[in-house]
């Protein structure tokens, strides 16, 4: 699927992506839906590693197991994929849709039901200082009241690009700032310097993965909430971030981690341990852009959803997945995740 508008971050430009849609056909009438978003930066795979997992190991694997109980699905699935996070993901997105289906329900209510709706977070790429603020305009014009900057480049410049949209959207929307890894440790604290009157939400994942170490160190650097990202893929990564009180706050990507399973045992994590979770994504398609939200709407320790690659795909076969009216996600009714495929 190609995107209406290319962005770039710290790491990359994307203009398209590729994505595998998944069918989980059962002896009923029920068939659960899914998707993986493989990316070799993110979760390590390829279309054609998700395709062949499916077909050669995952298939055989569930055959005859029983769909009302995903726990036992899931840890089969785990034992016989190993790591391949955004097959897992499909999969298990594919069983939460079907277990929804089967009890006549839709998911985030089997989920936890905190909520009936939530704000979206939409994303700015890196651009100048024009373009950003014309782009932060425009997203507040169509109701938006969050936003966060992609930067990471120059920490002097992002500081500056963020202070400017500040002044034009005005304190009554919530801004941040993803560096994707991009800061050293003097550059992050360069750009809390700099921005510390900016009214920031949160900082997300400065610093490299390699070294959490550093998110702490700019955690103790003042009260604004460092977010762990690229330094968060597993439940075991968790715990240590939240042991040593290195962030305060976790993104929680379905693709990244595997699923909702172990998305349920990070957000359980970050909840006794007092950090706020915000539910991402990476360039999926609705179908997992629905499941994302079902999560968010699911679990009262989740803060923020970010959940807006589906708003610039093209031919999307999963289009109208997830309501937007004036910058709120809302759920279909339907049971399960509510998506009907094109």
């Amino acid at each position: 699927m190609r995107l209406s508008e290319p962005y770039t971050t710290a790491c990359e430009t994307v203009d398209a992506t590729v994505n595998v849609f998944v069918r989980l056909y059962t002896d009923t009438s029920h068939v659960g839906l899914g998707c993986a978003a493989p990316d070799a930066l993110v979760t390590g795979e390829t279309p054609e590693d998700v395709l062949s997992a499916l077909e050669q190991i995952a298939a055989p694997a569930v055959e005859s197991l029983d769909p009302t109980r995903p726990a036992v699905v899931y840890e089969r699935l785990r034992q016989v994929l190993g790591w391949r996070p955004s097959t897992l993901a499909a999969l298990d997105i594919a069983g939460l849709d079907l277990f929804g289906k089967v009890c006549g329900q839709p998911a985030w209510k089997l989920l936890g039901g905190a909520r009936e709706s939530i704000p979206a977070s939409m994303t700015i790429g890196i651009l100048d200082e024009k373009q950003t603020v014309e782009q932060a305009r425009r997203w507040v014009g169509q109701g938006f009241t969050f936003l966060k900057l992609k930067g990471g480049l120059d920490a002097e410049g992002d500081a500056v690009r963020a202070r400017k949209v500040r002044e034009v959207v005005g304190r009554g929307v919530r801004l941040a700032l993803d560096a994707n890894g991009g800061y050293t440790p003097e550059q992050g604290k360069n750009f809390l310097a700099n921005s510390a009157d900016v009214g920031l939400e949160f900082l997300e994942q400065p610093t490299p993965k390699q070294h959490p170490d550093w998110l702490g160190e700019l955690q103790r650097q003042g009260p604004l909430p460092i977010m762990a990202d690229e330094s968060l893929s597993t439940s075991e990564q968790a715990l240590e971030l939240a042991g040593r009180s290195l962030v305060r706050l976790f993104n929680v990507k379905l693709m990244k981690v595997g699923g909702i399973r172990p998305a349920l045992a990070i957000d359980a994590i970050g909840e006794a341990a007092g950090i706020g979770v915000m539910i991402g994504c990476i360039d999926e398609s609705s179908l997992s852009i629905a499941a994302g939200l079902h999560f968010a709407l699911a679990r009262p320790n989740v803060r923020y959803a970010d959940l807006d690659a589906h708003f610039a795909l093209i031919e999307d076969p999963a289009a109208g997945a997830v309501v937007c009216r004036n910058g709120v996600l809302f759920p279909g009714p339907e049971p399960g995740l509510g998506v009907v495929l094109d």
